[in-house]
């Protein structure tokens, strides 16, 4: 392992991460590879414990770049799925609207959220991950900072810095700014092999996604590796819609009975996936942070991905934007000019948080033209590439 050079702001100090998702996980293996101390707190009971998420785009500039820095692009290579990246576009009723998106295209690999987890684990020195680590609170001075875990175990370290997910509990130690809600709520479920259960589903997806475009609302299908599908529902609603709606997400005909209700008149074969679901179903509030948020840093805590910067999935960059932070953030870390962490952290902070604003809007801008009545014929100009034209209409000025 390369020896961390003596100059660097973290030389000889201990390191610790709350979180083991890919931005937390890319930061350790960045730092590890100069050497440096690093420990990684993870509340799943171990890297199996609950499944992972659909399939993840990752994009030449952020994501790409962040596994070339941590030397793991053999690994992706082995570990990615190509013609995943494919897109069909289709109604309410199943009838093509955009064909062959991206089944041409290597610009943004997919990669299924499980197999990148493992590589970045693999990557590891061993004993980096403490799991069944739940955060529970935090004492910083400007010399440390002391972790308390739910359990009673506590970890002193030099400089904290926060993983933790867009509900993150660190977050608040660092600013009182909340995420905003973006008006779109989404209802997540997962349908195993889908082959089998729904295999004219299994025909339409051919490898990679189908997204649903109809009546200001969405519905997308992930195919994943293991033969199972990830999917998804959209729809503008109350941003405490979730809990006052009256339905229970884990008794199968109620929220069959929401979807024939909300999404009425739409295809048998999306009803489908709600008679094959695996329960409960996960309803997910999509919120996104300021997109002029600031804050001012602190000497040894920060944040990175979703915990510094939540966004909705519609213009799939958040665990882009996540493993660029950390790529940004070892970095400076690690940068012998920089005279002290603090300098350092201030330094990724700027960066970070300009760079996110950008994508926080284009972000917002994409909710709202995804659950609009002018989805469908935006997506077909903006994928001829005349886009620019679309957003300029009226409807889309605010957004935009």
């Amino acid at each position: 392992m390369t020896k961390i050079h003596e100059q660097s702001p973290i030389q000889d100090k201990q390191l610790a991460i709350i979180g083991a998702g890919p931005g937390g996980l890319t930061l350790a293996r960045l730092l590890q590879m100069q050497g440096a101390k690093v420990k990684v707190f993870e509340r799943d009971i171990n890297q199996f414990a609950r499944v992972q998420g659909a399939t993840l785009n990752l994009n030449k500039g952020s994501g790409l770049s962040a596994l070339r820095a941590a030397g793991l692009m053999d690994a992706f290579e082995q570990a990615y799925r190509p013609g995943a990246e494919k897109m069909l576009f289709v109604d309410a009723q199943a009838a093509v609207i955009i064909d062959e998106l991206g089944a041409e295209s290597n610009d943004r690999p997919e990669i299924d959220r499980g197999p990148l987890r493992n590589l970045l684990l693999a990557s590891l020195a061993e004993d980096t991950v403490v799991w069944d680590a739940r955060f529970s609170s935090l004492q910083r001075t400007d010399e440390s900072v002391e972790i308390t875990f739910e359990n009673g175990d506590k970890f002193t370290a030099d400089l904290l810095i926060a993983a933790d997910g867009a509900n993150s509990k660190i977050r608040p130690y660092i600013t009182s700014i909340s995420p905003e809600y973006s008006g779109v709520t989404v209802l997540e479920g997962t349908v195993a092999d889908v082959a089998s259960t729904i295999p004219e589903l299994y025909e339409l997806l051919d490898g990679g996604k189908v997204c649903v475009l109809d009546d200001e609302k969405t519905l997308f299908i992930v195919l994943k590796g293991d033969g199972s599908v990830a999917f998804y529902t959209g729809h503008k609603a109350d941003q405490h819609w979730h809990t006052s709606c009256g339905i229970d997400f884990s008794d199968r005909d109620q929220v069959f009975a929401w979807f024939k209700q909300e999404f009425k008149g739409w295809s048998h074969i999306w009803a489908e996936l709600f008679k094959h679901a695996t329960l409960p179903f996960i309803p997910r509030p999509q919120f996104c942070a300021p997109v002029d948020q600031s804050w001012p840093s602190l000497s040894n805590l920060t944040m990175l991905g979703d915990a510094a910067h939540v966004m909705p999935p519609y213009a799939g960059e958040g665990v882009n934007m996540a493993m660029q932070d950390a790529m940004v953030l070892a970095s400076q870390l690690l940068n012998p000019d920089m005279p002290d962490m603090y300098t350092a952290i201030v330094a990724y902070e700027a960066e970070m948080r300009a760079r996110n604003a950008e994508t926080a809007a284009e972000t917002l801008k994409f909710t709202k033209v995804f659950h609009s009545y002018e989805a469908v014929p935006f997506f077909r100009e903006f994928f001829t590439g005349n886009q620019d034209v679309l957003v300029q209409k009226e409807g889309f000025k605010e957004a935009a």
